[in-house]
């Protein structure tokens, strides 16, 4: 049987038409796995990786633009391999927003916006409570008229939140303000004492099986959100996936052959009906793990779709 998101999927991509080429990509942070900042060497190899996964990846996230020199040491990476980068702006506190706004000016004034997907101000700052909507939408708005005094006025500029966030009608002003809407796949557990973990079905502690329903359920709230407050303005899938380790949470399951499972019956369909970034390429030192290759750069399942 078809499941019922295939059929939402569906409808999505009847509606980008001959819009233009979808990004598919990976979260990647700045840090290798011991903890040591990433090189433009090591940048290098992440992208070279994710062009040899099945599908050819050629894009990806990163969170901040200042920390560990991210864009210092990623965009000649970047450039050099062919890969675009959608960046991040931390908005916590001043001197670090600040220093990422900086860190994304020097990187556009040296390698000019070739190598740029989109910027994402800030992540889940909605969701942890860390600022307000009007403060945000500001912010973005800021970040946006500082590209565009660069000659970047058509780099699209926004924010990635959890689905909690984009459907609270006090953070609408964030939606008008930005460009693309990042959804982060979250769902609540109102009994845990963990919130800032539940951003993936997972962490609801339901099977794999509501894990794939739970997913499609809050993208189209947030998708019909959106759509009511910005017509037009895209949602694009920033955030989801399910651990290959970690134990079990409820009737949840962290194991390769679910994280396998979620891959062909979310990613699949995600990748071709939305710009994604799937979550993530590596952290086998974590728990749980929601990385899809091990510490030698080996897929742990079959990533082709």
């Amino acid at each position: 049987m078809m499941p019922s998101f295939c059929i939402h999927s569906l409808l999505a991509l009847s509606l980008i038409g001959h819009a233009t080429a979808l990004w598919k990509g990976f979260n990647l942070p700045a840090n290798n796995p011991s903890g040591s900042c990433k090189s433009q060497e090591d940048w290098a190899h992440d992208f070279s990786v994710l062009k040899g996964l099945p599908g050819g990846f050629s894009s990806a996230r990163l969170y901040a633009s200042s920390d560990c020199n991210t864009l210092a040491a990623a965009v000649p990476a970047a450039i050099a391999s062919g890969t675009k980068l959608l960046a991040g702006v931390w908005t916590e506190d001043n001197a670090h927003y600040e220093a990422e706004k900086a860190a994304l000016v020097q990187a556009v004034q040296q390698h000019g916006t070739g190598w740029l997907v989109a910027v994402s101000v800030g992540s889940e700052d909605l969701y942890r409570g860390d600022t307000d909507a009007a403060t945000l939408a500001r912010q973005i708005n800021e970040v946006r008229a500082l590209l565009c005094k660069l000659g970047a006025c058509g780099v699209e500029v926004g924010h990635v939140d959890t689905w909690t966030a984009w459907v609270d009608p006090k953070n609408e002003d964030v939606i008008r303000a930005s460009s693309f809407v990042g959804h982060d796949g979250h769902v609540v557990d109102s009994h845990s004492s963990v919130k800032s973990l539940l951003m993936y079905p997972y962490f609801e502690g339901s099977g794999i099986e509501q894990g794939y329903s739970a997913y499609e359920k809050n993208l189209q709230k947030t998708r019909d959100t959106v759509n009511r407050v910005k017509p037009g303005v895209w949602v694009w899938v920033t955030e989801t996936g399910w651990p290959v380790s970690g134990g079990m949470l409820g009737g949840a399951v962290a194991s390769v052959p679910n994280a396998e499972a979620y891959w062909k019956n979310v990613a699949c369909e995600a990748f071709s009906n939305a710009h994604t970034f799937w979550y993530t390429l590596q952290d086998y030192l974590s728990s749980p793990s929601f990385g899809v290759v091990d510490k030698d750069f080996k897929p742990l399942f079959d990533l082709s779709c």
